[in-house]
């Protein structure tokens, strides 16, 4: 395998308290972190100033479990800011860092999410990213639907929305060329007609006139960044990601996914080094081994039964496991449910593992199906760079366990020894945009794509 020249990319996951499931209720996390603006606010400068490439926002249109009896104490991570909303918060009191949000297929129209993103790259000067997304929490079809109760979408139909949704998106961020303002006083006209573009997209799920009225960003168009693993998911991203957020838990099954995701990108006609694939990592670090130990045992000894019983729940769908004993084997038949299949398979892979129920929420415990390390700073780094430079990763989507610790425990700890290693630059990011501090080409605009063809043909 020949040796990476590039180094890795570092985004960062926020998420309120931090992402242990027991992570409101230590010590030294703030509990009402989620509706703190001034948290977030810290978060995302103390990010930049490490020099970490993005933030990632994520998103989700309802209170999961809602309607279970351990509501009161499973709420703690559902209450947080609309992401996009957030995010043009955090576009205002930073200027390098790049920012990613969460933004369902499901239950957005194109025109209005490719005009909120438009406007947010606008905002930011180029640093805007979309976690295109299909909805799989069957609470959330509850909210939409108007005057009837929507129901939620098959696997394959949300993905087949979500495919037209990304063609129609994608041409509304294509409206205008990039010099069609003119702004000519002398003469009064304002803006190049010629260089404006309509959608004109008649489709399955969408009828879309345009144009959108926001001109280009200074990156071209926002990134676009998705998360599924299952086979439509990995389809779409194949076709279209040029970010994917991955959850694995071995560097067998990331080298697994890293070479199908980017195989399948070339047979497209893509370059499969414009894909950075960024798997989630939890870390519990220290000095040393044993603190480090002690640290991860401290929150899980916070897990009630009931909120791990809930998240299990949870991950499969809604299976109601309450009957079942804790200590015992999870079903190797359960229900169908419509989702996430990737969360799914994970969970029944670790189960014929031998996991027990108890165990099985415990190991998610920490990040929800991400890969969770738990070591010293040396012990770490080893992981890392071992799927790094094992074509596993690109970089990582760091969630630290709580807030503020863990994440002062990744700058204090881990970065130092990355730097000392040339994982990570030791100037920092290069670069103004999100595109060019991940190392991804300029879309030139289809307009310039075909004048340039028609050129070369005559």
């Amino acid at each position: 395998m020949p040796q990476r020249k590039d180094t890795l990319k570092l985004g960062l996951f926020l998420r309120a308290t931090g992402h242990h499931l027991a992570a409101w209720r230590d010590s030294g996390s703030q509990a009402d972190a989620g509706i703190r603006l001034d948290h977030y606010v810290d978060l995302a400068r103390k990010a930049e100033a490490a020099g970490f490439d993005t933030l990632f926002l994520a998103d989700s249109v309802s209170i999961r479990g809602i309607d279970a009896p351990t509501f009161d104490r499973v709420i703690a991570p559902s209450l947080s800011f609309e992401p996009l909303t957030l995010l043009g918060a955090l576009a205002a009191v930073t200027s390098k860092i790049g920012l990613i949000a969460t933004a369902s297929t499901s239950y957005s129209e194109p025109y209005n999410l490719a005009r909120q993103f438009a406007s947010l790259d606008q905002i930011s000067g180029g640093r805007i990213g979309w976690n295109l997304v299909t909805s799989s929490d069957p609470e959330a079809a509850k909210n939409f639907g108007g005057a009837s109760q929507r129901q939620q979408a098959a696997h394959a139909d949300r993905y087949s929305r979500a495919r037209e949704f990304h063609d129609v998106v994608s041409k509304l961020w294509d409206s205008w060329e990039d010099d069609a303002l003119l702004l000519d006083k002398a003469s009064g006209v304002f803006i190049d007609r010629n260089k404006l573009h309509f959608a004109h997209h008649e489709g399955e799920h969408f009828n879309v006139r345009g144009p959108l009225n926001v001109l280009r960003s200074p990156q071209g168009k926002p990134v676009l960044v998705q998360a599924g693993a299952s086979e439509d998911g990995r389809a779409l991203a194949a076709a279209t990601a040029e970010a994917i957020f991955a959850a694995h838990q071995s560097l067998e099954d990331a080298q697994e996914f890293y070479s199908d995701v980017k195989s399948q990108a070339a047979a497209l006609g893509r370059d499969p080094e414009h894909i950075k694939i960024l798997p989630g990592v939890t870390i519990f670090t220290a000095p040393t081994s044993a603190e480090a130990h002690a640290k991860h045992q401290r929150l899980q000894d916070l897990v009630h039964p009931q909120v791990g019983l809930a998240l299990l729940s949870s991950l499969l769908g809604g299976v109601d496991l309450s009957q079942l004993p804790l200590d015992g084997p999870l079903p190797k038949e359960l229900p169908v449910t419509n989702a996430s299949k990737s969360r799914q398979l994970l969970i029944q892979k670790l189960a014929a593992e031998g996991l027990s129920i108890r165990e099985l929420y415990l190991k998610l415990s920490g990040a929800r199906g991400h890969w969770t390390l738990v070591g010293s700073p040396t012990e770490v780094v080893d992981q890392l760079q071992s799927w790094f430079e094992g074509r596993g990763a690109d970089g990582f989507n760091i969630l630290p366990p709580t807030y503020p610790e863990g994440l002062d425990d990744f700058i204090a700890l881990i970065l130092p020894e990355l730097r000392r290693r040339g994982l990570v630059p030791v100037e920092g990011p290069q670069g103004k945009t999100l595109r060019e501090r991940l190392g991804l080409p300029y879309p030139r605009h289809p307009a310039q794509v075909q004048l340039q063809e028609w050129s070369i043909a005559i």
